[in-house]
């Protein structure tokens, strides 16, 4: 009984497409610009020459890009629950 109910509690998540892409790009975007100015200690790591932006290196990257696909995740999920995203 219980595996019927949760095979029944499943989301409906839509597929991936350039909609779904888009929102995850923007969410890193949006995100890695926000950590370049929050981050406190920077350079500790092994530096990227990403655009002349000195001190952002790649352990920056990477957590700005792990909280970014975590936050664009979160928006597809509650964008197609709710009906936003096709």
């Amino acid at each position: 009984m219980t595996t019927q109910f949760l095979i029944g509690a499943v989301a409906n998540t839509s597929s991936w497409s350039l909609q779904t892409a888009t929102i995850m790009v923007t969410c890193n975007l949006l995100v890695m610009a926000i950590g370049r100015y929050a981050i406190q200690v920077r350079g500790l790591g092994p530096s990227i020459p990403l655009a002349g932006l000195k001190g952002f290196g790649l352990p920056e990257l990477l957590a700005t890009a792990s909280l970014g696909h975590i936050i664009g995740a979160g928006v597809i999920l509650g964008g197609s629950s709710v009906g936003l995203i096709n």
